[in-house]
């Protein structure tokens, strides 16, 4: 689990992102027909597509009046079923119920986690040949994002070449997409790079909000790049794929990515499930279209483990399979050291979620706003351990946050905490017992 800054655009997964409560609740059937009431009336109202919101809607009404949701009375078997509908009728890959409760997955299906990163960024290097790489692995928003993709990039400065890894990236906001494309394209007037079509609740009408190039730190207008991806590159990730593509400003090498291109809000089921409903659509200006269903097809298809070797050969340089072996120097890396004020936001948070009618001053004012529905949540998976004796700095995460082992007097739990700008505490994950050494 990564930090969630609380935000509208979080929404009501915010709670989710705290991770599974201590225990499970089972759901009995008033629970259950509460929960796909709700569903249903958030894909009839918010769903980006009417028609297939409510035919979703008629679906899961109809299996739970059918009966066919009688025997799940363990939130993760059900939210499961639940997502296994939607997919049958929508077939969107960004739709799907989750429940915070939920066991963890078995070692061999748990996704891996992120590499360590800073608002997205792994690493950035000069490669042999002046080649420029860069690795990322999320578009967090914006706000966090620019600061440290601009460090990463004027890294590049003078590169003849550029190699975007896109190969472990699962999205994120598509204002920070469109940044990272800004470097690519001409200076002078903007261009014209994506826009998102987002239908207006409870209505049939739309709206569109397009994304234009802005002003970078540096330019690599007229460079010859190239985008790594794979099977699960996915949703903005795609779209950076997708948008160099269609303005013709770089070569995409590697798998067919994992065709995911609609944005999503959360809706609250309960207090412990949750949905994310798609609420809008992406449509590229060259195209008219996106990636939805099909993925991004790149122009040389390999497997995503040899595409970066097959970039390095087409610039007549050995192909090897890591950067590390394709020598160079490293000139980007996360930050080794926190963000002043996170120990102490940390600390005040979780010391606040045990207290009744905290001070909340330490957070910010959406942070307070959700502080008290969280609380109960931080107090179900941390009340059992004990006071707080320690805490070490882990490194930076995805939401350029910092990830912290709190040690407590019965045990180690791993932590990430957002700062807001006025140095605030804006967001907080509770991230599952720390690794073992």
């Amino acid at each position: 689990m990564r930090a969630i800054k609380i935000t509208a655009l979080a929404g009501a997964l915010a709670a989710l992102a705290l991770g599974a409560a201590a225990q499970a609740q089972q759901l009995d059937a008033a629970a259950r027909a509460d929960a796909v009431t709700k569903l249903s009336t958030a894909l009839r109202d918010r769903y980006v597509f009417p028609e297939v919101g409510a035919k979703a809607a008629d679906t899961i009404t109809a299996n739970l009046k059918a009966g066919a949701y009688d025997q799940l009375a363990e939130p993760g078997a059900f939210a499961k079923q639940l997502t296994d509908d939607l997919a049958a009728v929508a077939h969107d890959k960004h739709m799907r119920v989750m429940s915070r409760s939920a066991p963890p997955p078995r070692t061999g299906d748990a996704p891996k986690p992120p590499p360590i990163n800073e608002a997205g960024i792994v690493r950035a290097d000069k490669l042999p040949g002046d080649i420029g790489y860069i690795e990322v692995v999320a578009f967090p928003p914006a706000e966090r994002f620019k600061p440290v993709i601009d460090r990463a990039m004027t890294a590049l400065a003078g590169s003849k070449t550029l190699i975007f890894d896109l190969r472990r990236n699962g999205g994120g906001s598509p204002e920070s997409v469109a940044y990272l494309v800004s470097f690519m394209t001409p200076e002078g007037a903007p261009t014209h790079i994506n826009d998102i079509v987002s239908r207006t609740a409870g209505t049939q009408a739309f709206t569109r909000r397009s994304f234009h190039s802005q002003a970078t730190p540096v330019r690599f207008a007229g460079v010859p790049a190239f985008v790594l991806t794979s099977g699960k590159t996915f949703s903005g990730g795609e779209e950076f794929a997708y948008d160099l593509q269609a303005l013709k400003l770089a070569t995409l090498i590697g798998e067919t990515t994992g065709g995911g291109a609609n944005p999503v809000s959360g809706a609250q089921l309960s207090a412990d499930l949750g949905a994310a409903v798609p609420y809008g659509r992406a449509e590229n200006p060259v195209t008219k279209t996106n990636w939805e269903g099909v993925g991004v097809k790149p122009e040389i298809a390999v497997p995503a483990a040899d595409a970066l070797a097959a970039a390095l050969k087409r610039q007549d340089r050995p192909a090897t399979g890591t950067v590390a072996e394709a020598g160079g120097s490293q000139v980007f890396a996360p930050r080794s050291t926190p963000t002043p004020g996170s120990r102490e936001a940390l600390e005040h948070a979780i010391n606040a979620a045990r207290t009744d009618n905290p001070d909340l001053s330490f957070a910010s004012a959406n942070a307070a706003k959700v502080f008290p529905r969280q609380a109960g949540m931080m107090k179900a998976r941390l009340g059992d351990l004990g006071a707080i004796k320690d805490m070490t700095f882990r490194g930076p995460d995805t939401m350029n946050g910092d990830v912290y082992d709190v040690a407590f007097e019965r045990g180690v739990f791993r932590c990430a905490v957002v700062l807001d700008a006025q140095g605030k505490l804006d967001g907080i994950g509770l991230m599952g017992p720390a690794p073992a050494p």
